[in-house]
């Protein structure tokens, strides 16, 4: 069966219920991406918590981890900046920490990764922004 994104309604509850999003391929560098995503949502109340093994230290204010095996925390959300073939390992990781949704960005798509999520649990976001989708859905908060 080919992978369906959970309906518009279905990832507004995500949004609404979700505090910690862990973001896998975070750069420390303010003009790309995943910098302008992150901090679009930690101004709009999430908690970001960045995970990047090439980078030491803090972006947006916060720690940096190696792995999202390394977070001592729950994460709600993990956000995937990263090519797609990187990503089922990212979700294998997802499931290990008993994440809630496995949500790979814009233009990264892995029928595997989904795949991993769905028999862990997770549920499985692909091709969508969050930030635009967290816009259209809850507006400005």
């Amino acid at each position: 069966m080919a992978f369906e994104n959970p309906d518009r309604e279905q990832i507004k509850e995500i949004l609404e219920k979700a505090g910690n999003i862990a973001v896998v391929g975070l750069s420390d560098k303010s003009d790309r991406t995943s910098y302008m995503v992150a901090a679009a949502m930690q101004q709009k109340g999430y908690r970001i918590i960045p995970v990047n093994p090439a980078v030491q230290g803090e972006i947006l204010g916060e720690k940096v981890y190696a792995s999202l095996s390394d977070i001592p925390e729950p994460v709600d959300i993990v956000n995937v900046f990263r090519r797609s073939e990187h990503t089922p390992e990212v979700a294998r990781e997802a499931v290990q920490i008993g994440a809630k949704v496995l949500w790979l960005q814009q233009g990264i798509v892995s029928e595997e990764a989904g795949n991993i999520a769905a028999e862990g649990g997770l549920t499985a976001i692909m091709d969508r922004c969050i930030k635009v989708e967290d816009s259209i859905l809850l507006g400005k908060r």
